[in-house]
């Protein structure tokens, strides 16, 4: 039971981070081009991609260390991780990529909220969580549909 609501947490949290990513972007792009305040609700949007971002990376931990047979495999393989290219994905790649994507995205809320001038707000916004996003994009299992809704 706790398994099965793990992985249908992990699964489901990236549509909310896919969402969250595009929206503050977007809210990057249009406060670089005009005179907009920072204020609560971008606040807000990229307080929420980071956390959402978190609760991935929590639940994903969780997943790795306690519940996958890869993460087991990983562990018992000797060295045969770095050999099978699924094993690989899943044990390293994977994530590797999506804690890089977490700590680029942890800068940008830290470049926020030290940033002095709306403007400059607004651009780490939209750099930091473009970068994020094309990380967690190129680490998605696209090719396994069966992951993509998993409740459904």
């Amino acid at each position: 039971m706790f398994d099965t609501f793990i992985l249908f947490v992990h699964s489901w949290v990236r549509w909310i981070i896919l969402i969250l990513a595009i929206i503050t972007i977007f809210m990057g792009l249009t406060g670089m081009s005009g005179n907009k305040t920072f204020g609560k609700a971008q606040n807000a949007m990229s307080a929420a991609f980071l956390g959402s971002m978190h609760l991935q990376l929590l639940t994903g931990l969780i997943l790795y260390l306690f519940i996958s047979p890869v993460g087991y495999q990983a562990f018992q393989s000797d060295a045969n991780v770095m050999k099978e290219a699924s094993l690989r994905y899943w044990a390293v790649e994977h994530i590797t990529v999506m804690i890089i994507a977490i700590a680029v995205a942890q800068i940008g809320r830290v470049k926020i909220k030290k940033a002095t001038e709306e403007k400059a707000k607004y651009k780490n916004m939209l750099i930091f969580n473009l970068i994020a996003l094309i990380l967690v994009l190129s680490r998605i299992p696209w090719d396994q549909a069966g992951r993509m809704f998993r409740g459904l």
